[in-house]
């Protein structure tokens, strides 16, 4: 039986991202080269991917390029930021990721490496339920557009979403996999989610059936 080493692999997605020419694999691949974490395998495989794809079409489609300074709350590795910031329909003036845990700032800083240099990412350890969201730390000013797509993981949604501002544009998923313990708040359907967090402005509403779930999303103004 032929057995593959991990410079296998990193050759071929080296070999990839010469041929894409894509900054996107690069970090990839180095990141993986600097971080052997699993979190990192899990953030980037089909169905994490496939949430992502989903959630920049529908912004694009319900409010168009323009985000402006945008907001990434429970953003684990970075993998989120990466996809809008390589996205070349939208114009981001720069995107800051927060996790309450420590181990994903320098990770997600990796798989941004691009946009890092280039001033347009960062990084932030930090408690979404602490945040002064008129002034988070890491950005330039009141974030233009607060993600959350983590919200079937959040205890205390209601207390979260109260410090959330009228008016304050806002993307978020949920789902309905009760059976992962982390999941301490999912909701059983999308009326259910619209209920939870309801929006003055609707841009965007609408499901995606996954292979084991369905995942809902809601875009529009507070």
């Amino acid at each position: 039986m032929t057995t593959f080493d991990d410079d296998f692999y990193r050759d071929i997605l080296e070999g990839i991202a010469v041929h894409a020419d894509s900054a996107f694999y690069r970090d990839v691949l180095d990141t993986i080269t600097r971080y052997q974490a699993p979190e990192v395998g899990v953030a980037l495989n089909k169905n994490q991917m496939a949430s992502k794809r989903w959630l920049a079409d529908a912004l694009f489609e319900a409010g168009g390029s323009r985000l402006g300074r945008v907001l990434i709350l429970g953003g684990w590795v970075g993998a989120l930021g990466a996809v809008l910031l390589h996205d070349r329909r939208f114009a981001i003036d720069g995107v800051v990721s927060v996790d309450i845990d420590p181990s994903c700032a320098p990770i997600a800083l990796a798989l941004n490496a691009t946009h890092v240099r280039r001033g347009r990412f960062d990084a932030v350890t930090a408690d979404m339920l602490d945040i002064d969201y008129a002034a988070p730390a890491g950005a330039a000013g009141p974030a233009d557009l607060v993600i959350n797509t983590s919200c079937e993981h959040l205890a205390e949604f209601d207390r979260w979403y109260a410090r959330i501002a009228p008016g304050q544009r806002l993307v978020m998923q949920s789902n309905d996999y009760f059976a992962v313990r982390e999941h301490v708040n999912c909701v059983p359907d999308l009326a259910a989610f619209r209920a939870q967090a309801p929006l003055s402005t609707v841009q965007f509403t609408g499901q995606k059936q996954m292979r084991r779930y369905v995942r809902f999303m809601q875009i529009g103004f507070k």
